[in-house]
């Protein structure tokens, strides 16, 4: 029996890494000449895994989300786990918006995923197995072209390609 060689694919974000680059961003924050004297705030809520961005007007809103994704990068933290939920009105004339930090791979990006990799016409076996993608085959190279080829994608969620072996 030949022996089979498999790995993971995940979308996974350290929230510890998350709350340092959100405290970072605050520092920022205080210190802008822009931002002085204004209801600019970000709110990072760990348990339900959210961030809220609140500003005066648009303007500082898109200043805020410039600031939290160079943070994120700057932190080794891929910006597409952010998913920006549209702009409300808040209390006092401000606008908030929420963003969720993407954990898991959905069951409709798996799919998407499990195609993408189907058309690479190699020799592997794709499972759905909860919220990661096992890819399973019986030579290395090809599972180390499925992993280069990952790498190369521009998809909607950060992947992460883990328990090589």
């Amino acid at each position: 029996m030949a022996s089979t060689f498999s790995f993971d694919v995940v979308s996974q974000v350290d929230l510890q890494e998350v709350d340092n680059a959100v405290n970072q961003a605050l520092k920022e924050i205080s210190q802008r000449y822009d931002f002085k004297n204004t209801k600019s705030g970000i709110d990072f809520n760990k348990g339900e895994k959210t961030i809220t961005l609140s500003a005066d007007d648009a303007y500082k809103l898109r200043a805020l989300k410039e600031i939290i994704s160079n943070r994120f990068v700057s932190r080794k933290i891929s910006p597409k786990a952010l998913d920006y939920k549209p702009e409300e009105t808040a209390l006092g004339g401000t606008i908030r918006q929420v963003a969720n930090i993407s954990v898991g791979l959905e069951k409709e990006k798996a799919k998407e995923l499990v195609q993408l990799i189907k058309k690479l016409n190699v020799r592997v076996q794709v499972q759905i197995e909860g919220d990661k993608l096992r890819v399973s085959s019986a030579k290395k190279d090809e599972l180390q072209a499925v992993i280069q080829y990952l790498h190369g994608l521009d998809f909607a969620l950060p992947l992460q390609c883990i328990n090589y072996r």
